[in-house]
């Protein structure tokens, strides 16, 4: 298969490419700025917010999977919530008018979306029939509804194109282990290492996670399966709390003492790192509903076997088998 995906250069975009490189297909980037060469993987320049060049790249490939979007993991000033919608709608805008206008369009579009969708929960898990799109939450910081409304417009953007002769699939995905440098592991493991793995406000709320096999075998699943379209979740079948989490990636990595952290702790080391406490603090109770009814079967559904590959994986060289 030809697969096209705009803004693959980042995390999950290097992640995937060089998964579905591997694999034999023809993998084309969509890029802003100059990228560093992968085996098997062409870049293209395009500038997310209008038509060029790249639209060819488009017309008469199999696959458009779009991860295009400024990354959450900053400050959420107005500006960088600006920039986070911006970044998203525009190129899932342009990314269906390449679609709409391509004589040879493609047959499957995967959208890039984010379990964050979800309302904060420590109740019932969420999946795409039973979850609450950002409902009340009374109990959390107001501008935290800023994330649900950007994954709002990011959907309906794709929802709303016309392109009626290629199937759409929103992926509502979870947050991805991966050894890859840059992700959420890589920083987790470094605060475990450093001794601050602990619970972060009580450690309650819920991780949502899927490992990085899982997620490229679940692309691939979803190109196949022509049945489905719409949202699907991503994310292993098992969230669990953040503490248990945290304490089962403790030990993984041989580390006997993970120091706690209150809630203001996590928003002093939020801002010394330039993050938001959201992405600590949410509780993302989210369950792949519609993969498991189609039949897909996580390699790693639970979270101490995946923490045992991923520690493995990330002490060894990036590439090596």
């Amino acid at each position: 298969m030809k697969v096209v995906v705009p803004g693959g250069t980042g995390h999950l975009g290097r992640v995937l490419s060089r998964a579905l490189a591997g694999q034999g297909h023809e993998v084309v980037v969509l890029t802003r700025r100059e990228a560093r060469p992968e085996p098997g993987v062409r870049h293209v320049h395009w500038d997310g917010r209008g038509p060029g060049a790249w639209t060819a790249e488009v017309d008469g490939s199999d696959v458009v999977l779009n991860l295009a979007g400024r990354s959450v993991n900053c400050r959420y000033t107005r500006a960088n919530l600006r920039e986070m919608l911006n970044s998203r709608v525009d190129s899932a805008r342009v990314v269906g008018g390449a679609i709409a206008r391509a004589a040879r369009p493609p047959r499957v579009w995967l959208q890039m979306s984010t379990a964050t969708i979800y309302a904060h929960t420590f109740a019932a898990p969420h999946d795409e029939t039973t979850g609450v799109l950002g409902g009340d939450e009374r109990e959390v910081p107001a501008y935290w509804a800023y994330s649900v409304g950007i994954a709002k417009a990011w959907e309906r953007e794709q929802r709303e194109a016309a392109t009626p002769d290629t199937r759409k699939v929103a992926l509502r995905t979870a947050m991805v282990m991966s050894p890859e440098p840059g992700g959420a592991l890589a920083m987790l493991l470094r605060l475990t290492r450093l001794g601050l793995g602990g619970p972060v406000a009580g450690g309650g709320q819920y991780m949502s996670w899927i490992h990085e096999d899982d997620l490229v075998r679940a692309i691939t699943f979803l190109i196949a399966h022509d049945e489905l379209s719409g949202p699907v979740n991503l994310a292993a079948p098992e969230p669990l709390p953040y503490a248990s989490f945290l304490r089962t990636l403790r030990a993984a990595a041989g580390i006997p003492v993970g120091l706690p952290a209150t809630r203001w702790m996590a928003e002093l080391g939020a801002f010394v790192l330039r993050s938001d406490t959201e992405l600590l603090l949410k509780s993302r109770r989210v369950v792949p509903g519609r993969l498991r009814e189609a039949g897909f079967e996580f390699t790693y559904p639970e979270w101490p076997a995946a923490a045992e590959d991923l520690v493995r994986r990330s002490r060894r060289p990036l590439n090596t088998p």
